[in-house]
């Protein structure tokens, strides 16, 4: 018995050394990809992934160098993996970028869209490495108030697909949000960093509809909102693990919405960092002193529902508004023809263990609608510093039930703390909030609360 378990180790060790159990690879430049700016490297770089996803799968290697490429299609059970010294540089001419429909986002308005790296109804892919993969979207200006992935090409998208997998990789400068996972399962992120402040709508990652999904390690500099789960049809984010990351924003750090047809369930967020950008050269949104607009922003208007969210253990650096929780009644359909007849609901949310230093003096909110609370809410251990110094604050008249839900959309609010308005079972445990100078302001102020 030992000589065959020895001589299986061996076998193993063999096979290792010799690359049988290894997937094949294929080198883009076998295929005609040239290390040159000036040159598209799209055909050699798609025939790559096509020649590997009809033998059954393996690896597409991007060597050191610098390669331009338009709209790449994914495929099955392709890994593509970008050595350390390897970019990907995104055309600049939108004749490069291929136009793509998809069955699932004719449930959107945006039923064409561009994309640089593209995946739909996809199995078992991954991009991987220590390369770097630039959309060069400064290049593609605004044309109009919904042009992004229109005239301004997302950097990577996958709709309806399963088994993603992205690591280590950098991503850089989008032309609108810079990577896009529609209704997808068993999504895995990991230890990649993104920088996005190039242009509008520059998020760094938007989780829209998927399950299962875990995202780790991350870091993020982007101008628009960070890590911003969405559900921009009926297919809620559900079953969502978010830890170990550090994302700036000139808007929101971490983020639930502003889509919400479906909403989000079983949604953990720990152990993460919020803090202001280390390069302020420019801004396109946000909070004009560039501190962030929110820490953490849980917002249902679209009809959708939240229930069982767990954020736990955050340091914020900043932000005008660290906490922000509103139930509204936008009710923008996800396609036309749809009518948005309920209000949604917020409920089961856990929130504790949160540090913010120098947060703006604006305060916290948690707010429902009349007849529509936000419901069975934990907030413990959380201390917040601002400068203070304010009198007192009015109420707001206005409740802006149809209104874009924003942390700052009532200006400063009455509370030095939290403005609590229709709601159910609020529970504040081991809340502290230190100001500079004094502040007229009362710790909490709760309207049509009840246990």
């Amino acid at each position: 018995m030992r000589y065959l378990y020895k001589k299986g180790i061996g076998l193993a060790v063999m096979l290792l050394m010799t690359g049988g159990v290894s997937a094949a690879e294929y080198n883009i430049k076998d295929y005609g990809a040239v290390s040159d700016t000036t040159q598209l490297s799209t055909v050699a770089v798609q025939q790559a992934i096509d020649a590997c996803s009809s033998a059954g799968g393996g690896r597409v290697l991007v060597p050191a160098g610098q390669y331009k490429i338009g709209t790449i299609i994914m495929k099955s059970h392709v890994n593509l993996h970008l050595e350390h010294g390897a970019t990907l540089f995104g055309s600049t001419d939108l004749a490069d970028y291929i136009p793509v429909q998809s069955d699932y986002l004719s449930l959107r308005t945006q039923t064409t869209t561009i994309q640089l790296i593209y995946g739909d109804n996809v199995d078992d892919v991954s991009i991987t490495g220590t390369g770097t993969i630039d959309g060069r979207g400064s290049s593609f200006k605004k044309l109009s108030w919904n042009d992004e992935g229109i005239t301004r090409p997302h950097l990577l998208r996958f709709i309806n697909s399963r088994d993603i997998h992205v690591q280590d990789v950098t991503l850089k400068n989008s032309g609108c949000w810079m990577q896009h996972y529609l209704a997808c399962d068993r999504l895995q992120i990991r230890g990649i960093k993104v920088f996005n402040r190039n242009n509008y709508n520059n998020d760094a990652i938007d989780i829209d509809g998927c399950h299962d999904v875990t995202l780790s390690d991350m870091i993020a500099d982007s101008d628009d909102d960070a890590i911003t789960l969405k559900s921009t049809s009926p297919r809620l984010c559900e079953n969502i693990t978010i830890t170990n990351c550090v994302v700036s924003s000139h808007c929101n750090g971490i983020k639930l919405g502003t889509e919400s047809n479906g909403g989000f369930k079983n949604i953990t967020v720990s152990h993460c960092i919020v803090k202001p950008s280390d390069d302020q050269s420019t801004q396109f949104f946000g909070d004009k002193s560039k501190r962030g607009t929110s820490a953490i922003s849980l917002e249902i208007v679209d009809g959708g529902i939240m229930e069982n969210v767990h954020v736990s253990d955050i340091l914020v650096e900043g932000t005008e508004s660290p906490i922000f929780i509103r139930l509204g009644n936008r009710a923008r359909p996800y396609a036309e023809g749809i009518q948005v007849e309920n209000v949604g609901t917020i409920r089961h949310i856990r929130l504790h263990d949160i540090t913010v230093h120098g947060a703006g003096n604006t305060g916290c909110s948690i707010t429902g609608l009349a007849g529509h609370p936000v419901e069975d809410i934990s907030l413990s251990n959380i201390y917040i510093s601002h400068a203070g110094g304010c009198g007192r604050v009015a109420a707001p008249g206005d409740e802006k039930e149809k209104e874009y839900p924003e942390a700052t959309m009532w200006g400063v609010l009455p509370a030095k703390g939290f403005y609590v308005n229709h709601a159910r079972h609020v529970v504040f445990n081991g809340i502290e909030v230190h100001t500079d100078v004094e502040d007229a302001r009362p710790l909490f102020v709760k309207h049509d609360v009840r246990p």
